[in-house]
């Protein structure tokens, strides 16, 4: 056996690549719809700052001052109706499949925690409330709620000295709380184990008020704009026969409307009974709105597209409000309940589809319009300046992630705000991504983004770089979620270093409707997305810039994965790959229970779609990166992979980074994860 241990330092040639990614990652825009300021976090090399930019200069202020890499991310920035507090998260792991819990990324001795924040914005005085968690605000602007141990806390704001108390007690874990427009009773979810509850606090009022309880799932509920009754999602509750795996069933949804003197919801609506009607595998999910007195909106896949439609609370007129062959997502409502913005992959021209723009639905005149066509790219837009005005992050391929504030009457009218963060940065010379489609192995067309050095003649390597998720759309520029944001930024450093790089959209992914995200026998069913790999290294071979001697791939997470399939299946293409916290053994054990009719051949597919299968064909050297800690993708999946590999002898280098997760919260070991993929990559193929 041929395995080394990768200690990643100073090495010759790896300075260019830090200095990249000590790019600021700006996220989280928030601002309050009737006033001019606006709110952002960016990651400034593992230092999580929190900024302010108000009308009329929009100069940057930073509010906080976090200044270790430590690993203790931000979240749930919230902004109090009235604009003079902002409120948010500290510690935790937020993007985990797990409950989110504290963890210590950076090896601290002591037990660390996740904090709950409020800062008063004209004094910017800051108070550190406690721990908790999913804060949001009174409509009155007086006090604060938020989540911990699955109940709700409130503390006031006009009092410093007061202290948090348990606002009532309910059992199981709370969620999606919203006040009612005159502040006095608040709304929730409840999630009992297999089944959940719709309930109503009443600050005047011994007992909850449930509404409509069932043998269901009930969640997302939403108040009507007069407060007198409410909208919710009704889904299948847990139980009942076990149904087979490797047969697609119909997931049923409702919308149910219930009058708070009746009590009883009724059924306003139900999803077509076919699989693209299904639950919404997508961003909000369903995205259940009632800003307009007589419009509630969501969203559904049912015209096999995630897109927004609109029906009245009777029941009637229901209509599509999005159409086309484009994805709707980054979903935000106006305060005057008119408008809706969202980001799309869609515009006037064919690269379109692998870029994300900002577009509008007026609810009035039902016309959805796209604001920033171009070769931009731009997302998460939020409403300020009374409605008036949208802000949004936009990035072009020489300009990261800046927030950008756009006047809805002077849509060309734009104002960019915080290119300071950027000062010293050049991004130059980074070459445009090009976008690329061509036939999978069995026909299926599938997409991609190449990066093609500047001057490429004949015989360069070449890379497949394969996202994680599966659920993601890699696009032609900077990524707005911090995972793909620097492995943006790896690919771009990979060109200039002389590789080619393919960045796969392969199917499983989103962007290119509901029959590519949800193909046949993928995933543990016979993991048909990976003919979409050995396509693209078959496609990349043909080029006639490439050496089709000297292909491999890399990837996290799904990424890692695939790259470990394609090095196990495929090793006479794949020469050699960085395999980043995949999934190895996708074997199912069999239920101490009643079993699926069909368990022993979902058994069997499952072990024919896991890397560990293939380990007597594998013989290229790959490069084994997992954190410990990581709440998405089992550390033991990577040791599995270890072992197999070393009593086979195949050739092998491993990263292990203890403590840390699958989102690399210390930046430094980002630096360590991304400087041994290069290394990696660069000493067997350019070397």
């Amino acid at each position: 056996m041929a395995c080394a241990w990768l200690f990643v330092g100073a090495a010759s040639g790896q300075s260019s690549l830090r200095q990249l990614m000590n790019t600021p990652f700006v996220s989280s825009l928030k601002a309050a719809p009737n006033h001019s300021s606006v709110y952002f976090l960016a990651n400034e090399q593992g230092r999580r700052h929190l900024y302010q930019a108000s009308a009329p200069s929009y100069d940057l202020v930073r509010l906080t001052n976090f200044m270790e890499d430590d690993g203790l991310e931000i979240t749930s920035l919230t902004v109090s109706p009235d604009g003079q507090w902002i409120t948010f998260v500290r510690g935790g792991e937020h993007s985990g499949n797990s409950a989110v819990r504290a963890i210590n990324p950076a090896s601290y001795v002591e037990r660390q925690q996740i904090l709950l924040y409020v800062m008063h914005v004209p004094s910017k005085k800051q108070r550190l409330i406690g721990e908790g968690d999913y804060p949001f605000f009174h409509p009155s602007s007086t006090s604060l709620q938020y989540r911990r141990g699955g109940q709700v806390y409130t503390v006031s704001l006009e009092e410093e000295s007061s202290r948090p108390e348990q606002l009532f007690h309910t059992s199981g874990s709370v969620n999606s709380l919203s006040w009612s427009p005159d502040g006095q009773k608040l709304l929730f979810s409840v999630s009992r184990g297999g089944h959940s509850f719709i309930g109503i606090y009443d600050q005047n009022e011994p007992t909850i008020q449930w509404v409509s309880p069932s043998f269901h799932r009930d969640r997302n509920p939403q108040w009507s704009p007069d407060g007198k009754s409410i909208a919710f999602v009704r889904t299948r509750a847990s139980g009942g026969a076990i149904s087979p795996i490797l047969v697609p069933r119909h997931q049923p949804w409702s919308i149910m409307v219930a009058s708070l003197e009746g009590g009883e919801a009724d059924t306003i609506w139900s999803a077509p009974q076919t699989l693209a009607g299904s639950v919404p595998a997508w961003q909000g999910s369903f995205n259940l709105k009632w800003n307009l007195e007589n419009t509630i909106t969501f969203l559904s896949y049912q015209d096999n597209w995630p897109h927004l439609y609109a029906i009245q609370p009777n029941g009637e007129g229901l209509v599509q409000l999005t159409k086309g062959e484009f994805t709707v997502d980054q979903i935000e409502y106006s305060a005057n309940g008119r408008y809706i913005a969202f980001g799309a992959n869609t515009g006037p021209e064919q690269e379109d589809l692998d870029r994300k723009h900002i577009g509008l639905v007026d609810l009035n005149t039902q016309e959805m319009r796209i604001l920033t066509p171009g070769e931009g790219i731009e997302a998460y837009p939020v409403f300020i300046n009374g409605d008036r005005s949208i802000a949004y992050l936009s990035s072009t391929l020489t300009q990261p992630y800046l927030p950008t504030i756009m006047s809805l009457a002077q849509p060309a009218a734009k104002k960019l705000i915080g290119s300071s963060l950027f000062e010293g940065f050049d991004y130059s010379n980074h070459v445009a991504p090009e976008q690329v489609s061509f036939p999978s192995e069995d026909g299926l067309t599938i997409y991609g983004q190449l990066f093609r050095p500047k001057n490429v003649h004949a015989d360069a390597p070449a890379l497949v770089y394969i996202h994680g998720g599966p659920r993601r759309q890699m696009f032609l520029g900077w990524h707005f979620l911090d995972y793909y944001f620097y492995d943006y930024m790896v690919n771009q450093h990979l060109a200039s270093k002389g590789f080619v790089v393919l960045a796969i959209n392969y199917r499983m992914g989103t962007g290119y409707g509901y029959e590519f995200q949800t193909p046949a026998s993928a995933g543990t069913q016979g993991a048909s997305e990976y003919l979409d790999i050995l396509a693209s290294g078959k496609w990349l071979q043909q080029q006639p810039f490439v050496d089709a001697e000297r292909v491999g791939a890399f990837g996290g997470s799904y990424g890692g994965y695939l790259t470990a399939m394609a090095l196990g299946r495929n090793s006479d293409i794949f020469k050699a790959g960085v395999d980043i916290h995949g999934v190895h053994n996708r074997s199912r054990s069999r239920p101490s229970g009643e079993a699926p009719e069909d368990f022993e051949e979902a058994a069997r597919l499952a072990w024919e779609s896991s890397p560990s299968r293939y380990v007597d064909g594998w013989e290229s050297p790959v490069l084994i990166v997992h954190s410990d800690d990581d709440q998405n993708v089992n550390f033991s999946q990577s040791i599995d992979l270890y072992n197999r590999l070393s009593d086979k002898g195949v050739e092998m280098e491993i990263l292990v980074i203890p403590d840390d997760t699958h989102h690399w919260m210390v930046f430094e070991n980002l630096i360590k994860v991304k400087e041994a993929t290069v290394r990696f990559l660069e000493k067997h193929f350019l070397n």
